[in-house]
C-alpha cells in the first residue's frame, strides 16, 4: 500500500543511534510537533561572490515558497488528522502537529523508544521516511520525528581558579587588551546565542559583573519550541540526579558563552535562544533568530558535530545550511566553533572529519589557541594538548560536504606538493580555547574554562564592538568574506588586523605535514588571532 499512497522522501534516511538501545513502541496517543520543509527557488550556493547584498524585499520575493504550495501541504496533511499551526514563507517552513497515530499514517517512520546511557528516553527512527504521492516534490523535509542528539560540545577541563598558576586566566578587561579591541561596550548592537540545553543563571551573571566592574548586560531569554531555559532554582528542584547533572553541564557552557560576550559587550542586547538539541531544535532556533527584530549583527553558535556523522540526515544539513545562506543575506554574522577534537572531530574511523555548522560557507568558523610561558615571554600557539581520549585541540580541516570552495576563500593548503583546490577550509579565524582559560562565575563559584565555544564568543562580542564603530552606511555586513577581502588586498595593510599564529605548543610534536601551522592562512587557526583596532581600521576600506 505505501507505494500507491506514498513516496520515499530524498535526504531523509538515518541510521540507527548505535549508542541507544530500543526500550519499547511509540505511544500512538502522544502528541508529537514537527517542521516541514518546503520547496523553493534554487539558493545560488557558495559559487557566487557573497560580497553581492540583497535587501529583504529582494530575498523574500526571490526565495519565498509558494502560497499554493503551503494550501496543498495543509489540505493534504489536515486528512491524516495533523494541523498546520504557522507556516514561514520566507524560510520555507511549516510547524505541524498531531498524535504519534497520525504522524504515523502520514510519514511511515520506522520509530520506536529508544534509551541512551547519556541522554536518557527519547524517539528515535531509522531509514527513509516517506511523504504522501501527492506532496512529492513540494515536501523537502520533515523533521522532529527522531529527537536523537544533534548538538554536541566537548565536557571537561573546567578548573578552579585558585592562586600559584603560571598564566592567570583571562578578565574581561585581559581580553581586551590582548586582542586588541576598539574601545566601547557594545553600544547599540544586538547580539544573539544559540542554546541546546542548560539554563541562564542571571545572580551568576552579576556576580562576574560585579568581579570585573563591568555594568549588568541586557540578557533576555527565548525559548524555541520544546526547549527550555533553566533558572538555578528549577535546576536544583529537578529529582533526576542524571537529568540535573546533564543540565547542570550544558548550563555551563550557556553562562561561558555570556558572561565573555557580555563582559565585553556590556551595553549590548543579548538574546539567549534555547532550542531542544535535535534536528528539529536546529531548524526552529535559526528561524527564530531569522525573523528576530533588531536583526542581531552576530549569532554565536559554540554546538556542533561532525558534518559527515552517520546521526545527521544529509536533508536536515541542507535545510540548516540553507538558513544559513538567508541569514548571510541578512548581514548577520553567523560565528561557529570549529569543535575541540582536531581533525578527528570525536568519530573514531581514522578519518578526518570537520564540525558543523563552522563548515558551512555562510558563517565564521573560529579555531583555538593556547598561551604558553617559557621564563618572561608569553607567546600564543595553536591549542593542542594530549591528543588521548581526554586531550582537545582545535577543530580543523577540509570540508567533504561542502566540496566546492566558496570564491572568497582564495587561500591554498598544501600536501607535500600538491595543491589541495577543493573543499572549504576550517577554520577562518581564531582565539583563545586552551590555557589559561577564560575567568568565570558558575553556581556562585569561581571557574576557568575555554574551547572553541569561547573562542567563538570572543568574535561574536569583537564584532560587534567593530559594527558600533563602523560609519552607519558601513554597519551590518557579512564578514567573513571581507576579512579574506582583507587579507588579499596588501595595499591596505590587512595583515596587520591579524597575528598569525606558526607553532605548536613546545611540548607536542605532531607528526602530520597537512595540518601544521604555516606563515599565513593555515588549516590550524586560519588567519590567526585578531587585532580589533586594526581590523575595524581596514573594514572600513573594503565595505562599500
Amino acid at each position: 500500500m505505501v507505494g500507491k499512497t506514498h513516496v520515499p522522501l530524498s535526504g531523509s534516511s538515518r541510521e540507527k543511534n548505535p549508542n541507544a538501545l530500543p526500550v519499547g513502541k511509540v505511544n500512538p496517543k502522544n502528541p508529537v510537533k514537527v517542521t516541514i520543509g518546503l520547496r523553493g527557488p534554487d539558493f545560488p550556493g557558495t559559487y557566487e561572490l557573497i560580497g553581492q547584498r540583497m535587501s529583504p524585499k529582494e530575498l523574500k520575493e526571490k526565495f519565498s515558497a509558494r502560497e499554493d504550495d503551503t494550501d496543498k501541504v495543509e489540505k493534504c496533511l489536515n486528512k491524516f488528522g495533523l494541523n498546520v499551526e504557522k507556516t514561514f514563507l520566507e524560510t520555507r517552513i511549516m510547524h505541524v502537529s498531531g498524535t504519534a497515530k497520525a504522524m504515523e499514517a502520514a510519514f511511515k517512520p520506522q520509530w520506536e523508544m529508544m534509551r541512551s546511557p547519556t541522554y536518557g528516553l527519547y524517539r528515535g527512527r531509522k531509514g527513509k521516511i516517506q511523504i504522501p504521492k501527492e506532496l512529492e516534490g513540494i515536501v523537502t523535509g520533515v523533521f522532529g520525528l527522531d529527537e536523537r542528539r544533534m548538538a554536541h560540545r566537548r565536557s571537561g577541563a573546567a578548573v578552579s581558579v585558585g592562586p600559584g598558576t603560571a598564566l592567570k586566566p583571562l578578565s574581561p578587561k585581559k581580553i581586551e587588551e590582548h586582542y586588541k579591541f576598539p574601545v566601547g561596550k557594545g553600544e547599540g548592537q544586538s547580539i544573539a546565542v544559540a542554546e541546546f540545553g542548560g539554563g541562564y543563571f542571571a545572580a551568576d551573571m552579576k556576580k562576574y559583573c560585579k568581579k570585573f566592574r563591568r555594568p549588568m548586560p541586557k540578557v533576555k531569554r527565548i525559548e524555541v519550541g520544546r526547549g527550555r531555559a533553566y533558572t538555578f532554582k528549577q535546576l536544583l528542584d529537578i529529582s533526576d540526579p542524571e537529568l540535573r547533572h546533564r543540565i547542570l553541564d550544558e548550563s555551563f557552557e550557556v553562562m561561558m558563552d555570556v558572561e565573555i560576550i557580555g563582559g565585553l559587550c556590556p551595553k549590548a542586547d543579548i538574546t539567549v535562544y534555547f532550542s531542544t538539541f535535535d534536528q528539529d531544535g536546529w531548524i526552529n532556533l535559526l528561524n527564530e533568530i531569522y525573523y528576530a527584530n533588531p536583526v542581531p549583527v552576530a549569532l554565536s553558535i559554540s554546538w556542533g558535530r561532525a558534518e559527515d556523522s552517520i546521526q545527521w540526515s544529509d536533508g536536515a544539513v541542507d535545510a540548516i545550511n540553507d538558513l544559513l545562506y538567508q541569514f548571510s543575506k541578512k548581514d548577520i554574522t553567523v560565528c561557529a566553533a570549529s569543535g575541540d577534537d582536531g581533525a578527528r572531530d570525536e568519530v573514531y574511523d581514522g578519518l578526518p572529519h570537520v564540525d558543523f555548522p563552522a563548515s558551512s560557507p555562510y558563517v565564521l568558523g573560529v579555531g583555538g589557541t593556547m598561551l604558553e610561558k617559557s621564563g618572561s615571554t608569553v607567546k600564543e600557539v595553536v591549542w593542542w594538548e594530549d591528543p588521548g581520549p581526554w586531550g582537545c585541540a582545535t577543530g580543523h580541516g577540509i570540508s567533504r560536504k561542502f566540496q566546492k570552495r566558496p570564491v572568497w576563500q582564495n587561500v591554498q593548503v598544501a600536501k607535500g606538493k600538491r595543491v589541495i583546490k577543493r573543499g572549504r577550509l576550517v577554520p577562518d579565524v581564531s582565539a583563545l580555547a586552551g590555557e589559561p582559560y577564560y575567568d568565570l562565575v558558575f553556581a556562585n563559584f569561581p571557574w576557568a574554562d575555554g574551547k572553541t565555544s569561547a573562542s567563538v564568543a570572543v568574535w561574536a562580542a569583537l564584532i560587534a564592538r567593530i559594527n558600533a564603530k563602523l560609519p552607519h552606511n558601513q554597519r551590518q555586513r557579512f564578514l567573513t568574506p571581507l576579512l579574506y577581502n582583507i587579507m588579499s588586498k596588501r595595499k591596505t595593510g590587512g595583515k596587520a588586523s591579524f597575528r598569525d599564529i606558526k607553532s605548536f605548543p613546545d611540548s607536542i610534536v605532531v607528526n602530520n605535514k597537512l595540518h601544521i601551522p604555516t606563515p599565513g592562512f593555515d588549516l590550524m587557526t586560519g588567519w590567526g588571532v585578531p587585532h580589533g583596532k586594526n581590523l575595524l581600521k581596514y573594514l572600513k576600506q573594503v565595505i562599500t
